[in-house]
């Protein structure tokens, strides 16, 4: 069975990165990249493409990882491609560069339209840097896709999807015609490292990049739903004092007047 597979995945910031580093620009309401700390490709996009890859173990299946931003970190993108996807499409423009969660679905929806004839969309459940999960559902919705979320495994069978949905207590089986949009989330288990061999195969691939202009986008769709009216860090003031006594007995004596004395009980 032949299968074209889009898996979407985003540039962000290293969620590891140090909170020293961590600076925002408060004019502009926007994270400003650390010094040295390279951007990473999203970690739930990464269960995508492996999840993708697992299907294409068993089946004739291509896959074309899609993203969306600018300023793409060449080295960061082609992750994918060494792992094992056979594409990767960048739509790199500065009309692009910062899109609320609509617009960014829309924009992934035109991409994955033009490449035409896809069966299955897998997404990571959410990014590490907004944790919105809309962005899938949004493009669910703007190509017309049943969604399936929060998978931890995903299977083709016979034009058809089998998904196992993480739940609270367990999991949930679901089964969807194609084509069909899946979230995947870190219960799939850890992507799969790149070889020396997918390494070296994707430095010698060259990403397809479309601008705005190629995927004809009405303008309007790209003007922000929602107003950013603050982003700042948050500031903590705590302070730990430390009771002690001359026994167990004695210290919880002391911790219970102290709490009193504080009107905390």
């Amino acid at each position: 069975m032949a299968l074209n597979i889009v898996v979407c995945a985003k540039q962000v910031v290293d969620p590891e990165t140090p909170v020293s580093a961590f600076r925002i620009d408060a004019d502009a309401r926007r994270v400003v990249p650390a010094p040295g700390v390279p951007p990473v490709v999203n970690g739930f996009d990464e269960n995508a493409v492996e999840a993708a890859l697992r299907i294409k173990d068993g089946t004739d299946a291509a896959i074309a990882v899609v993203s969306v931003g600018s300023g793409f970190a060449m080295d960061v993108m082609k992750k994918p491609l060494s792992m094992g996807a056979d594409q990767l499409v960048l739509v790199d423009d500065e009309a692009v560069a910062d899109l609320d969660a609509a617009a960014t679905a829309y924009v992934l929806s035109r991409a994955i339209e033009r490449l035409g004839g896809y069966d299955l969309v897998l997404c990571g459940r959410q990014a590490s840097d907004w944790d919105n999960a809309q962005v899938p559902l949004g493009i669910a919705e703007t190509l017309g896709l049943p969604c399936v979320t929060m998978a931890q495994k995903v299977e083709a069978h016979n034009g058809g999807l089998v998904v196992e949905r993480v739940l609270d207590e367990g999991y949930q089986v679901v089964e969807a015609d194609m084509p069909a949009l899946v979230t995947v989330s870190n219960e799939l288990g850890e992507p799969r490292y790149p070889s020396l061999r997918g390494i070296m195969a994707a430095s010698r691939k060259s990403p397809t990049v479309w601008t705005a202009s190629d995927l004809d986008l009405d303008p309007a769709r790209l003007a922000p739903s929602l107003e950013l009216v603050d982003l700042f860090i948050p500031v903590t003031d705590r302070q730990c004092e430390m009771v002690e006594g001359e026994d167990g007995q004695d210290t919880g004596r002391r911790l219970a007047l102290r709490l009193r004395e504080e009107k905390l009980i």
